[in-house]
Formats: structure tokens, C-alpha cells, sequence
């Protein structure tokens, strides 16, 4: 899922100052799940604007709501009659939720209350782990389920750096090597013949440095 975490509050605040009333907008999938964007955050952040807000003595009006999710045109319509009364949203989705409210009410402000992180999932309550780069060509039947493009930190592709020292990362003693993970893994399978096939040059045509991307399936489309 999409992980993201809640912008510093002195920076929302900015970026809502010249707005005396806003709808803020939360989001009921992986925002939510990663509590950054759920229902009970769009309260919780509301009260900490009102307050700043009214102690600044420049008060404002705030519309909370949660759409299903923001990510999707259809859900647009859940916000489409409380936009006609605000200047502008503050949206609590990740970057795609943004802007879609961007495109979908035009002529409104959306600003991001959030910054959206990486692809992961919860290791334990409150740790969220990066796990995916959506790199557009997954290897992942190579290497034995964990990705070496988003665990290793240098992305390689053929084994461990030089730096790798006790089954750690030379970045910290607290970050596994992944391609000891990776090798863990394999001989657990019984697969480490898998590291022998050479993982050739990643074309890295067909993740972000590629431009944006788009997938269009022409048996879904209507």
C-alpha cells in the first residue's frame, strides 16, 4: 500500500493562509490503514488548525470529510456539493488523491496535507517498511520474493556490495543486507541455483525515469 505521513503543521498552516474556509478531505484506503489520512485524523488535524488558527487570530471554517478513496474519479462525487461553498481543499490522500482533486475541481486550490512516502507495509503497529519501488519490471520470482530494488540500497541486482558486513547494510548496522535476506531465503526454498542466473542491466525505461507512466487495458475499457 501507498504510505505517507502528515506534513508539519507550520506548513499546512502556510499554505492555508490565505483561505478563510476550506474543506479537508480525508481518505478511507491506504492512508487511512497507515493512519495518516483516515477519518479520525481529518478531526484530529481540523482541531489543530481551528486552534492555531484562532490563536492567530485569523480564525477559519473547516468541512471535514472522508471519501471511500480519492484515488478513483467515481468517489469525486462524495465531495462535489461541499466544494461549492469553500476556497479551497486541504487534502489528506497521498500525491494521487491531490491531484485528482486538483483536476477534478478545477478552479479550487488543493493542497497536500500529506507527503506520500514510499510502497510498504506495517512491520509491527507504527513502523511502516518500504518494500516495493514499482520499478515497472518485478524480479521477484529471482529473488525469492524480496525486492532487491527497494531493499538494497544501492538497487543491485547480481548479489551484496563490498560494504555488506555480517548480514547488514553499510548504511546502518540496523538495515539488513538484502541479499542476505534474499540468499537466507533461496536456500530455505532450496532455490540458490537462482543466484547464478546473471539479472541483466535493469531498463530503467519502464520505471519513473522513463516518464510518467500509463497502462492501458483495452479489455477493461468500456
Amino acid at each position: 500500500m501507498i504510505i505517507a505521513e502528515q506534513k508539519p503543521i507550520e506548513e499546512i498552516l502556510e499554505m492555508l493562509a490565505p483561505h478563510k474556509k476550506i474543506l479537508l478531505a480525508g481518505c478511507g484506503a491506504c492512508v487511512t490503514v497507515c493512519q495518516a489520512g483516515g477519518e479520525k485524523e481529518v478531526g484530529v488535524l481540523a482541531s489543530q488548525i481551528r486552534v492555531a488558527r484562532q490563536e492567530a487570530g485569523n480564525p477559519i471554517e473547516i468541512i471535514e470529510t472522508t471519501l471511500t478513496r480519492q484515488c478513483e474519479p467515481e468517489f469525486m462525487d462524495e465531495a462535489k456539493d461541499l466544494m461549492n461553498d469553500v476556497e479551497a481543499v486541504l487534502s489528506i490522500a497521498c500525491g494521487i488523491g491531490v491531484q485528482l482533486m486538483a483536476q477534478t475541481f478545477y478552479d479550487k486550490p488543493a493542497y497536500p496535507g500529506l507527503n506520500t512516502s514510499f510502497l510498504g507495509f506495517p512491520e509491527e503497529h507504527g513502523v511502516f517498511t518500504e518494500r516495493c519501488a514499482a520499478c515497472g519490471n518485478c524480479v521477484l520470482h529471482l529473488t525469492g520474493g524480496i525486492c532487491p530494488i527497494a531493499r538494497c540500497s544501492k538497487s543491485l541486482l547480481n548479489g551484496p556490495c563490498g560494504g555488506s558486513q555480517d548480514g547488514k547494510c553499510e548504511i546502518s548496522k540496523d538495515v539488513d543486507c538484502a541479499w542476505q535476506l534474499i540468499y537466507d531465503r533461496l536456500k530455505a526454498l532450496g532455490k540458490l541455483e537462482n543466484l547464478a542466473e546473471i539479472i541483466p542491466p535493469k531498463k530503467w525505461i519502464t520505471s519513473r525515469d522513463g516518464g510518467p507512466r500509463k497502462i492501458v487495458r483495452e479489455d477493461l475499457r468500456i
